[in-house]
């Protein structure tokens, strides 16, 4: 059973910032696009970045400029930076890894970021 291990989640006020961490095994990792997902309530859950084996990220629109994806190769994690947080960001946030050549997608659990006054 493939486990990629989330943490970071949080209640943050309006403009504040979170970093979340994805930890994932390094057979995995090597051979995968790393991303974060988020689901709202009664939302579908959506792409909010990848970022691929050589570090090339990819961002929704809805993200661009506030979050920042990085992956460090040494420790088979990948973090979101996220900053300038909004209520609209208000989520559970999901890591995902793609495997390469052959798709194969991991999910973590999922953690909850809320973001309220």
């Amino acid at each position: 059973q493939v486990q990629l291990v989330e943490s970071g989640g949080g209640l943050v006020q309006p403009g504040g910032s979170l970093r979340l961490s994805c930890v994932a095994p390094g057979t995995i990792f090597s051979i995968s696009v790393m991303g974060w997902y988020r689901q709202a309530p009664g939302k579908e859950r959506e792409l909010v970045a990848d970022i691929s084996r050589g570090g090339t990220t990819n961002y929704a629109d809805s993200v661009k400029g506030r979050f920042t994806l990085s992956r460090d190769n040494a420790k088979n994690t990948v973090y979101l930076q996220m900053n300038s947080l909004k209520p609209e960001d208000t989520a559970v946030y999901y890591c995902n890894a793609k495997t390469r050549p052959i798709p194969i997608s991991y999910w973590g659990q999922g953690t909850q970021v809320t973001v309220s006054s």
